[in-house]
């Protein structure tokens, strides 16, 4: 429940696009204008065309969304900004005096969070001994350790704006604003951290091992700003707050991808890509799961797996995801009777009630690709498959130069050409009664006037609903459209989130041919020697790809974000019935082969 102080009063962060942050106290008769006004005074940043956001609303008049100690985004409207503007930078004012909150702060208030707020007593401590924290090198974005009493790391934290293609970025990835298109483009700039968050909350039990991970409003001199806009350089070293996910250190002996994979605990990698699949990482390559040596423990097999760097998991669209573990042994092997458990127990809408709850910044539409891809997990499970087997499926593969949707996909644009269909009908059952009212309205009045028959008569033979919609329509819209509700209105998103005419669904009848044909882990659609994902061959490392090569665009194929709630729900209906069918339908399959191949056997004798 939020606090909320007697007077009734509360405590937002607002960021700008830009990076800077400032605590603000709120009063009842605040609104988005009064907040961005005070923005403007204690940062001097433009406010004109500019929106306050609070996760998917812009917040207009009603303030009463907004969460205790949680941030609002100030950005631009439609947030249209091409690569070379250059970035304003928080300068000229200390945003300190007017933000006299400690050096962390979580903005989260619940017991998920009780191992972290140790550790932040710890930073703390150590910072007023003049134990700073220290830059890391690797990586793309920024981030820094923070250290104990004892000078030993303890956190690493993860500024939002200094992510790659952010503002701050101290590396030379830049030229975005917050809250735009990032590395992949279902993951918006500034929003990598709330997944990092997300992904420790959704790891039941410690289930995977994910480390404890909260995020913060943080205040240091070590944080990158970068220039200014006239190209001056900062003169001295001053205190910056700024939103960021902090997470426990894990010590550890080496990753994933310093050693062969194949002696690794079987159950370790399976609580990992379980994960994985619920949460549809995109970037689960060798370097994330880090690898500590149990004490006493000689060979590999005594070893635990941490899986960490989870920002580009939960993507806005359906994405391509990557799990290197498909190619590892261990995944072919089946679930274990816990595991199977475990899984049974996964309840999508609760963990999309939980994550609204301690995480209210996170996007509905990440929260219906969690929805969509535990269901599948779950039924995959109780079909039998293995963990490589349920990852394929939901992976592409090039044909040609060209991705194809993954099985995963083809149930989902299925699903959704069959709610579109319903939808269709619905609107001719509608337009007929109209027309047959409107008929019998006429023939009332035919005996009043013949002028007036007359007129109306063309109207009631003319046919409603002529200009039929595509039934994938809805899935090449562009998310720019808002809707208003209660005195806010969902964002209008960058051009970049629209459909091109490259990456347009397939066509109905194709995808109707497509699953009457093809039953679930039947791979003929596909070429044969096919090209892996982003060029690279079964079972390769990717701890060294480029960002090009790590990163590259990918179509889209599935958009769930743009449905009705009543919409939503049907389409989950039509999803859980294609899904069904199909691993049904992959059983048969399966015996069938097996009846063959035993058959073909008898015949040798």
């Amino acid at each position: 429940m939020m606090e909320r102080k007697s007077s009734g009063r509360r405590r937002v962060f607002v960021q700008t696009e830009t990076g800077s942050v400032l605590g603000i106290e709120l009063d009842r008769s605040d609104n988005a204008h009064t907040v961005k006004r005070k923005l403007q005074i204690a940062l001097n940043v433009p406010i004109e065309e500019r929106s306050l956001i609070f996760g998917d609303v812009v917040l207009k008049n009603d303030l009463s969304t907004v969460r205790n100690d949680f941030p609002l985004l100030l950005t631009k409207n439609f947030m249209h900004r091409s690569s070379s503007t250059p970035c304003l930078s928080p300068t000229g004012k200390d945003v300190q005096q007017r933000d006299q909150s400690g050096p962390i702060e979580l903005l989260v208030c619940s017991d998920h969070f009780s191992r972290i707020r140790k550790l932040v007593r710890e930073i703390v401590e150590a910072m007023k001994f003049g134990i700073d924290p220290i830059p890391v090198c690797g990586g793309l974005g920024g981030a820094y350790y923070f250290r104990d009493c004892q000078g030993e790391n303890c956190a690493i934290v993860k500024p939002t704006d200094e992510e790659p293609y952010a503002p701050n970025n101290p590396k030379g990835f830049i030229g975005k604003a917050l809250g735009q298109p990032g590395l992949k483009r279902s993951v918006r700039v500034g929003e990598t951290g709330f997944r990092e968050v997300a992904a420790y909350l959704l790891d039941y039990d410690h289930f995977a091992n994910v480390p404890s991970t909260a995020l913060v409003k943080v205040t240091h001199s070590i944080f990158n700003v970068n220039g200014e806009v006239n190209g001056t350089k900062q003169q001295e070293r001053k205190e910056f707050s700024k939103i960021a996910s902090l997470q426990q250190f894990i010590p550890h002996d080496f990753d994933a991808s310093d050693y062969g994979t194949s002696s690794f605990p079987v159950g370790a990698l399976h609580k990992i890509g379980i994960l994985d699949i619920r949460i549809l990482n995109t970037d689960r390559h060798a370097g994330n799961p880090l690898v500590r040596k149990i004490d006493g423990g000689g060979g590999l097999d005594q070893v635990e797996l941490v899986p960490i760097d989870h920002g580009l998991c939960l993507p806005e669209n359906l994405e391509d995801p990557y799990f290197e573990w498909i190619h590892w042994p261990q995944a072919s092997i089946p679930f274990s009777e816990d595991e199977l458990e475990y899984i049974s127990h996964l309840d999508p809408f609760r963990d999309s009630e939980l994550l609204r709850m301690e995480l209210p910044v996170i996007r509905e539409a990440c929260l219906r690709v969690l929805v969509v891809c535990t269901i599948f997990l779950k039924e995959a499970a109780i079909s039998g498959l293995c963990l490589a087997e349920i990852g394929e499926m939901m992976s592409r593969e090039f044909r040609g130069q060209q991705e194809e949707p993954s099985e995963l996909e083809f149930i989902c644009i299925e699903a959704r050409r069959l709610l579109e269909e319903r939808n269709m009908l619905s609107d001719n059952v509608r337009a007929v009664e109209n027309e047959f009212q409107f008929e019998i309205d006429c023939e009332e009045e035919s005996d009043i006037t013949y002028n007036l028959e007359k007129k109306l008569a063309p109207q009631a033979c003319w046919p409603l609903g002529g200009n039929i919609r595509n039934p994938l329509s809805k899935v090449e819209e562009n998310v720019e459209e808002c809707t208003e509700e209660d005195g806010n209105i969902i964002p209008p998103r960058s051009d970049e989130y629209a459909f091109t005419a490259q990456e347009k669904a397939p066509t109905v009848p194709r995808l109707s041919m497509s699953m009457k044909n093809v039953s679930i882990g039947d791979k003929s659609w596909k070429h044969e020697n096919v090209m892996q994902k982003n060029g690279y061959l079964s079972g390769t490392s990717s701890g060294n790809r480029s960002v090009n090569e790590q990163f590259a665009g990918s179509t889209r194929f599935v958009k769930l974000a743009d449905m009705s709630e009543e919409e939503w729900v049907q389409y989950l209906e039509n999803f859980q019935h294609l899904v069904c069918l199909a691993f049904s339908n992959r059983k048969s399959a399966s015996v069938g082969q097996r009846r063959r191949q035993r058959l073909g056997t008898s015949c040798q004798f």
